[in-house]
């Protein structure tokens, strides 16, 4: 399905013009298509429906509360890696039974407090994480089910700063450690050894990393059983790529990763748990902005707009690649833009030499595919507050989060007196 399009020379999401929402909130804002992470959602369900699996939204790529509880209400459970993306996902109604607990430095205070909720499993990344979980299991007389994460060595071909599953990463356990690290599982007190996991990067766009890795897994499962271990459960972590650039990105559809699945773990007999973010929502999310100024400097022309780096992180750090439109379809003449910022950073720059139809001051500005890492890796950087997000159903849209005022930014500091 397309939610973000033109309609009448303007852009619309879904049954709602950006224009109506900017009127309503000012700009810059977040705008979320609800039936585009409802369907992305519906295709893996469908991908999935021959296999027992459970579809765990990755929180890191959305943490918002009406995106969580939005999928934890059509069957979702998920994927958290801290004590407060735990309590989002209890608080947007996702079972405990249905959340799975990863990251690579897990505390003492947060496994106590995932094990008193009951999860699912822990994600474990090393022995002395697994130690932890035992001791905290036994004060608190419960019992931990547990998968290591594994770490294939695999090259996901993605970002170096999204990497997940080389060697030289530091998530997991070595793939020629694993015997050793379920050996010693076994031998713990209110420790449960339920199955493997793995995840081995993010925006993956080729299946032969997943297929490599997968297959790696299924040797290491068919092992672990031969020795008498019970492997029920294969988490296959997410990663899957969008289409961020629809000229030169081309990421799998759900049904087409499924199909690596099947043909690489299938006759393991597993339950499945498959850890989706940034696909459920990536393209489901645009921010949008207004130019301020258009400014000549030297041969380069600057499109400054007022979104800025702290509140889309993502081309200034991955140097990542986002369309960006104009509002209005206004057959303009193109002219070459730089589009950058207000912040007083050279790397407030969210596109170089971008040809786009002629903007002037109060145009609105579309930065697409924001929907993932976007609000949740925003800050405050130069006293500039978070940005409204708001979630569009249909013809209606609701601001889900204010834009704070600054008296409530700066009423966060204690002077001395007042500390």
């Amino acid at each position: 399905m397309t939610a973000f399009a033109y309609r009448d020379g303007h852009y619309f999401a879904e049954d709602v013009s950006l224009r109506r929402i900017a009127d309503a909130c000012g700009t810059p804002f977040y705008c979320y298509s609800r039936a585009a992470v409802e369907a992305r959602y519906d295709a893996y369900v469908e991908a999935l429906k021959d296999f027992d699996a459970l579809i765990c939204y990755a929180v890191k790529a959305n943490s918002h509360q009406a995106i969580i509880k939005l999928l934890a209400d059509r069957g979702a459970g998920a994927d958290v890696v801290s004590e407060g993306e735990l309590r989002r996902a209890l608080a947007a109604g996702v079972p405990a039974a249905k959340i799975v607990y990863s990251g690579v430095a897990k505390t003492v205070r947060e496994i106590e407090f995932a094990l008193q909720q009951n999860i699912r499993q822990f994600n474990v990344e090393s022995e002395p994480e697994l130690e932890e979980i035992s001791a905290a299991a036994v004060r608190l007389d419960k019992t931990a089910r547990v998968s290591f994460r594994i770490n294939p060595d695999v090259d996901a071909g993605t970002h170096e700063k999204i990497s997940t599953g080389k060697s030289e990463n530091k998530f997991g356990v070595p793939l020629e450690s694993a015997s050793y690290a379920y050996e010693k599982a076994v031998g713990l007190p209110g420790i449960e050894v339920c199955g493997i996991d793995l995840h081995i990067g993010s925006q993956i766009t080729s299946l032969t990393p997943f297929a490599h890795a997968f297959a790696r897994v299924a040797e290491l499962a068919e092992k672990l059983r031969k020795d008498g271990l019970t492997i029920s459960t294969i988490d296959l972590g997410g990663g899957l790529g969008v289409n961020y650039d629809e000229k030169n990105d081309h990421a799998p559809s759900p049904a087409e990763y499924v199909g690596v699945v099947r043909d690489t773990l299938g006759h393991l007999d597993c339950n499945f748990i498959v850890e989706p973010g940034r696909s459920l929502v990536g393209n489901a999310g645009v921010l949008v902005g207004s130019v301020i100024y258009v400014k000549k400097s030297g041969q380069s022309t600057f499109l400054i707009i007022d979104a800025a780096m702290n509140d889309f992180l993502r081309p200034s750090m991955y140097d990542s690649y986002h369309a960006i439109v104009g509002e209005r379809d206004s057959g303009a003449k193109n002219v070459m833009y730089d589009i950058v910022g207000p912040v007083c950073e050279t790397g407030d720059t969210f596109a170089r030499q971008r040809e786009m139809p002629a903007q002037e001051s109060g145009d609105l500005i579309v930065i697409e595919g924001a929907g993932a890492y976007g609000s949740v890796m925003a800050s405050s950087y130069n006293t500039r507050p978070l940005v409204p997000e708001v979630l569009v159903d249909g013809d209606e849209f609701r601001i889900i989060r204010k834009r704070p005022s600054y008296d409530s930014i700066i009423g966060l500091d204690l002077d001395w007196e007042s500390a």
